[in-house]
């Protein structure tokens, strides 16, 4: 049996493969501010999420559809105000697209206290100090294009990738969480009411949410022989 994680720049990754998003361990949501002063969340519980792991894990790509009538915040009357003509149009744009153009590794410089400790224990004659263990988590900058009601613009998602291992069931899986903030007004949602005091009723900054599992697929067999 393969082994389901590989190292690379001293961090423990996902082997090369194609990675589906776990239907059970997943959040495909998003935040908004409310009068001004409180955070409404909401999510997308339908959606699939293909991510392919390269072999240069900076070659990898994600693809990602959501479907816009499956919006929830958990109020009925809000809900149904979400999927009209006013915002997501679910009649006329059934998905919310998103593909990846690129994937940046920000690196992490150690915490100079550290490394000093480490220096200031070796003495001559003294064995060297351990290397340090392999991480198991890092942060990344996805690249891509998200699609809103026709209109695509490009979007970076902070994401943090939180390590990689063999579930008890023979799964190989990784798990990650992203956010990012868009303007939606650009997509065309541009409704919404100004306040007496000062401000809008519906931010116009909006925060995605992500985090999940993705399970790897098995490789498709090989076609028989003629």
């Amino acid at each position: 049996m393969t082994s389901p994680t590989r190292t690379w720049n001293d961090l423990v990754i996902p082997a090369a493969g194609t990675y589906l998003l776990d239907e059970a361990h997943k959040r495909l949501g998003f935040l908004a501010m409310h009068m001004m002063v409180s955070p409404v969340r909401g999510e997308f519980p339908v959606g699939t999420a293909t991510l392919h792991v390269a072999e240069d894990p900076l070659q990898s790509s994600v693809s990602a559809t959501l479907e816009t009538a499956t919006i929830t915040t958990h109020n009925p009357d809000r809900d149904t105000h979400l999927r009209s003509p006013d915002f997501l149009d679910v009649e006329n744009y059934p998905t919310i697209e998103f593909r990846s153009t690129g994937i940046e590794w920000r690196t992490t410089q150690e915490d100079p206290m550290f490394s000093w400790a480490r220096l200031k224990g070796r003495t001559p004659g003294r064995a060297p100090a351990p290397q340090q263990a392999m991480r198991t988590s890092a942060k990344f900058v996805l690249h891509g294009n998200l699609t809103i009601r026709g209109v695509t613009h490009p979007i970076a998602l902070n994401a943090e990738f939180g390590g990689a291992r063999r579930d008890p069931f023979g799964n190989d899986i990784f798990g990650f969480n992203a956010t990012a903030d868009f303007e939606r007004e650009k997509y065309g949602l541009t409704w919404n009411v100004a306040l007496e005091a000062g401000g809008v009723l519906v931010a116009k900054t909006v925060r995605i949410e992500l985090a999940g599992e993705a399970i790897r697929q098995a490789p498709p067999e090989p076609a028989p022989a003629i």
